[in-house]
Protein backbone atom coordinates (compact mmCIF):
# COMPACT_ATOMS: atom_id res chain seq x y z
CA UNK A 1 0.00 0.00 0.00
CA UNK A 2 1.18 3.31 -1.11
CA UNK A 3 0.16 7.04 0.57
CA UNK A 4 1.81 8.42 -2.43
CA UNK A 5 -0.20 11.06 -4.52
CA UNK A 6 -1.58 8.71 -8.00
CA UNK A 7 0.73 10.31 -10.52
CA UNK A 8 3.87 9.96 -8.31
CA UNK A 9 3.48 6.17 -7.75
CA UNK A 10 4.49 5.09 -10.90
CA UNK A 11 6.59 8.01 -12.30
CA UNK A 12 6.07 9.16 -15.33
CA UNK A 13 4.96 5.82 -16.90
CA UNK A 14 1.00 5.08 -16.34
CA UNK A 15 0.42 2.21 -13.88
CA UNK A 16 -2.37 -0.84 -14.93
CA UNK A 17 -4.86 0.69 -12.10
CA UNK A 18 -4.22 4.22 -13.86
CA UNK A 19 -5.23 3.24 -16.93
CA UNK A 20 -8.79 0.41 -15.60
CA UNK A 21 -9.62 3.54 -13.17
CA UNK A 22 -9.46 5.98 -16.19
CA UNK A 23 -11.63 3.57 -18.61
CA UNK A 24 -14.05 3.05 -15.37
CA UNK A 25 -14.65 6.42 -14.54
CA UNK A 26 -15.34 7.22 -17.90
CA UNK A 27 -17.71 4.42 -18.35
CA UNK A 28 -19.20 5.33 -15.24
CA UNK A 29 -19.94 9.18 -16.61
CA UNK A 30 -21.81 7.46 -19.59
CA UNK A 31 -25.83 7.00 -20.09
CA UNK A 32 -24.88 3.38 -20.39
CA UNK A 33 -24.12 3.76 -16.86
CA UNK A 34 -26.58 5.62 -15.58
CA UNK A 35 -29.31 2.93 -17.05
CA UNK A 36 -27.90 0.33 -15.19
CA UNK A 37 -28.16 2.19 -12.29
CA UNK A 38 -31.34 3.27 -13.09
CA UNK A 39 -32.16 -0.40 -13.83
CA UNK A 40 -30.87 -1.48 -9.93
CA UNK A 41 -32.66 1.11 -8.41
CA UNK A 42 -36.35 -0.04 -10.62
CA UNK A 43 -35.31 -3.51 -9.56
CA UNK A 44 -35.03 -2.98 -5.85
CA UNK A 45 -37.69 -0.67 -5.43
CA UNK A 46 -40.15 -2.95 -7.56
CA UNK A 47 -39.06 -5.68 -4.84
CA UNK A 48 -41.46 -4.36 -2.33
CA UNK A 49 -44.09 -3.67 -4.73
CA UNK A 50 -44.34 -7.07 -5.34
CA UNK A 51 -43.70 -8.16 -2.11
CA UNK A 52 -40.25 -10.06 -3.03
CA UNK A 53 -38.50 -11.57 0.28
CA UNK A 54 -36.43 -9.86 2.78
CA UNK A 55 -33.20 -11.99 1.41
CA UNK A 56 -34.13 -10.14 -2.22
CA UNK A 57 -33.56 -6.59 -0.71
CA UNK A 58 -30.23 -8.05 0.87
CA UNK A 59 -29.10 -8.91 -1.70
CA UNK A 60 -29.81 -5.93 -3.79
CA UNK A 61 -29.37 -3.10 -1.23
CA UNK A 62 -25.59 -4.81 -0.43
CA UNK A 63 -25.00 -4.50 -4.42
CA UNK A 64 -26.07 -0.55 -4.42
CA UNK A 65 -23.82 -0.41 -1.31
CA UNK A 66 -20.54 -1.69 -3.27
CA UNK A 67 -21.88 0.09 -6.50
CA UNK A 68 -21.43 3.11 -4.42
CA UNK A 69 -18.01 2.26 -2.60
CA UNK A 70 -16.53 1.84 -5.70
CA UNK A 71 -17.93 5.02 -7.16
CA UNK A 72 -16.51 6.96 -4.09
CA UNK A 73 -13.10 5.56 -4.89
CA UNK A 74 -13.09 6.23 -8.43
CA UNK A 75 -14.49 9.84 -8.04
CA UNK A 76 -11.31 10.59 -5.16
CA UNK A 77 -8.85 9.17 -7.83
CA UNK A 78 -10.23 11.41 -10.79
CA UNK A 79 -9.80 14.28 -8.24
CA UNK A 80 -6.71 13.61 -7.29
CA UNK A 81 -5.39 13.26 -11.22
CA UNK A 82 -7.14 16.30 -12.07
CA UNK A 83 -5.90 18.14 -8.91
CA UNK A 84 -2.13 16.83 -10.17
CA UNK A 85 -2.73 18.06 -13.84
CA UNK A 86 -3.96 21.25 -12.28
CA UNK A 87 -0.81 21.76 -10.11
CA UNK A 88 1.53 20.88 -13.16
CA UNK A 89 -0.02 23.77 -15.43
CA UNK A 90 0.09 26.41 -12.47
CA UNK A 91 4.08 25.29 -11.93
CA UNK A 92 4.07 25.28 -15.72
CA UNK A 93 3.14 29.18 -15.87
CA UNK A 94 5.07 30.07 -12.65
CA UNK A 95 8.21 29.10 -14.19
CA UNK A 96 7.29 30.43 -17.24
CA UNK A 97 6.57 34.15 -15.92
CA UNK A 98 9.59 33.86 -13.58
CA UNK A 99 11.69 33.32 -17.13
CA UNK A 100 9.92 36.14 -18.92
CA UNK A 101 10.97 38.18 -15.88
CA UNK A 102 14.47 37.25 -16.37
CA UNK A 103 14.54 37.96 -19.99
CA UNK A 104 14.26 34.51 -21.21
CA UNK A 105 11.45 34.75 -23.49
CA UNK A 106 12.13 31.66 -24.99
CA UNK A 107 12.57 29.48 -21.92
CA UNK A 108 9.17 31.39 -21.14
CA UNK A 109 7.00 29.85 -24.09
CA UNK A 110 8.67 26.34 -23.73
CA UNK A 111 7.25 25.29 -20.03
CA UNK A 112 3.54 26.14 -20.99
CA UNK A 113 3.25 24.83 -24.03
CA UNK A 114 4.59 21.13 -22.78
CA UNK A 115 2.45 21.66 -19.87
CA UNK A 116 -0.85 22.41 -22.21
CA UNK A 117 0.04 19.71 -24.70
CA UNK A 118 0.46 22.59 -27.43
CA UNK A 119 3.51 21.02 -28.81
CA UNK A 120 3.93 19.12 -31.83
CA UNK A 121 3.41 14.91 -31.58
CA UNK A 122 6.50 13.08 -33.38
Amino acid sequence: MSTKHPIERGGRQRSIFASVAESASNFTSSPAFFAICLALVATWGGGYALGFSDKFHHVSGDGMAAVSLLLLALLKNSELRAEQAIQEKLDAIAAALLEQRRGNSEAAQDDPERAIGMHEET
